[in-house]
């Protein structure tokens, strides 16, 4: 299972690197365009998989539950993970302009900061039903507690990333460079 995260997460950017090269490379939009919007067919092969795996039986590990983490983290960052890679792209390759760097300092970082925590939040809210689905699956609270201890570790995670997120609304960072 493992194993196949992994080729999850290869065969996510070999297809987003495909339909990004096939896009700027070799001129075709169309082609391209198809191309990035087969990413979720390798989110649907990771979730069938786990689903069988967690059917026939077996105890749940701690790769089931990174499935369910995999799964929320790419549905919820994979488009922002695709735009970068294209406007990377588009500047090198195909003439666009160059990409906007995130800001550093100020109320944008600040507001950068809060948006990637909602993120993390609808992350984290898939992955929980992932796992609770799982959970329900099993139907055996001894044969599933490793992916109740990833509802709880990953909950701590989320409140850290809030306050750390949410700090920066209080107490902005400050630009290191004098305007005078």
């Amino acid at each position: 299972m493992g194993w196949l995260i992994v080729a999850c997460e290869v065969g996510f950017w070999v297809i987003v690197l495909s339909g990004l090269f096939t896009r700027y490379i070799w001129k075709k939009n169309k082609a391209g365009a198809i191309l990035l919007l087969m990413t979720p067919v390798v989110d649907l092969i990771l979730l069938a998989a786990t689903v069988i795996d967690i059917r026939q039986g077996g105890e749940a590990t701690f790769v089931h539950g990174l499935a369910a983490v995999y799964l929320g983290a790419t549905v919820a960052f994979g488009h922002r993970m695709i735009k970068w890679a294209d406007e990377r792209f588009a500047y090198r390759y195909g003439n666009g302009p160059k990409p906007i760097e995130k800001p550093k300092t100020g109320r944008a970082h600040a507001t950068r900061q809060r948006q990637d925590w909602y993120r993390h939040l609808l992350a984290w809210t898939i992955g929980i039903v992932l796992l609770v689905g799982m959970i329900g699956l099993i139907g055996d609270s001894n044969k599933s507690e490793s992916l109740e201890s990833w509802i709880y570790r990953w909950s701590l995670i989320l409140a850290i990333d809030f306050v750390i997120s949410f700090s920066y609304t209080l107490w902005p960072r400050k630009s290191t460079t004098s305007n005078s």
